[in-house]
């Protein structure tokens, strides 16, 4: 009996229930402007959480691991993926050119 009561307890309507997630979450209210948020709905799937990918991105600020591009100037950006690449690739020899189209 004490089986069934236990088999019971992880089945609802014929399917095995989930476990639920220890990650307590709770709900906040921020200001974005409308086009941040419409550009980044049209990134998403269907199935994908808006929320999940926020969560992401705030947890990756966090740890520092992403470096904000918004801040720095086009040959910058350039530079940095430059070292980031084997400099005997040919992505390496296209990143040259870009630089030296944005340095004109």
């Amino acid at each position: 009996m004490e089986n069934l009561r236990t088999l019971l307890s992880h089945v609802e309507g014929g399917k095995e229930m989930k476990r639920r997630s220890k990650t307590k979450f709770t709900q906040i209210h921020v200001s974005i402007p409308v086009r941040v948020l419409e550009d980044l709905d049209d990134t998403l799937d269907f199935k994908q959480s808006r929320s999940k990918v926020i969560t992401k991105l705030v947890m990756n600020y966090l740890e520092g691991d992403q470096i904000y591009i918004g801040s720095m100037l086009k040959k910058e950006i350039v530079a940095f993926l430059m070292n980031q690449i084997d400099s005997e690739s040919a992505e390496y020899v296209l990143l040259q050119s870009l630089l030296q189209v944005f340095s004109q």
